[in-house]
């Protein structure tokens, strides 16, 4: 990532954890109430991870994923990662996200719920996404403001003058996992 991104991706708490410790490295969506007329797309290919917190989220992580507790403090954002989008494309077939597993801490009745969301509207399926993740050193913290809320996917920040910035997994790690997901959503 060469320049601080202007844009944020909303995702669970959790999730982003998992995303920042190496646990997961893919995004998996479908869209949501404030999308916008286009919906959901993964339309921006570098941003921070803006993490959202709703009670429950542990009960829809797989059981074996066990994260540290995380302070929320609803008055201040605190953006600790930054991703950039590998690969991403819109995925229909169930199966093949079912073998995706060991890329993602999400409970299988996360996904199917989110498959299946709007299918009277919409493909059934989910946008996928390959991210890499890095670690911002040191973490940025902002007010939070009333236009980060709603349930939308992207949020526009102010400009950040942006720390360093230190990969999550090892390149070799990164490129096997990126290999693992090419070979299932493209030759099956």
């Amino acid at each position: 990532m060469n320049v601080s991104p202007s844009f944020a991706f909303k995702e669970w708490a959790l999730v982003c954890e998992a995303l920042g410790s190496g646990a997961q490295s893919l995004l998996l969506r479908k869209g949501g109430i404030a999308e916008g007329r286009k919906g959901f797309g993964f339309e921006h290919r570098e941003f921070f991870l803006f993490p959202t917190w709703f009670h429950g989220q542990l009960e829809k992580m797989k059981p074996m994923y066990t994260p540290t507790v995380i302070a929320e403090t609803p008055e201040t954002l605190t953006l600790e990662y930054a991703a950039t989008v590998d690969w991403s494309g819109f995925v229909t077939d169930r199966e093949k996200i079912g073998q995706l597993e060991s890329l993602h801490v999400l409970h299988d009745s996360v996904i199917d719920e989110r498959f299946d969301y709007n299918a009277e509207k919409t493909d059934r399926g989910l946008y996928l996404a390959l991210v890499r993740v890095y670690q911002i050193n040191p973490m940025i913290q902002l007010p939070m403001e009333k236009r980060f809320g709603g349930c939308r996917s992207w949020v526009q920040l102010p400009e950040i003058a942006l720390g360093a910035l230190v990969p999550v997994l090892s390149d070799e790690e990164h490129a096997r996992r990126k290999n693992f997901l090419e070979k299932i959503v493209t030759y099956q």
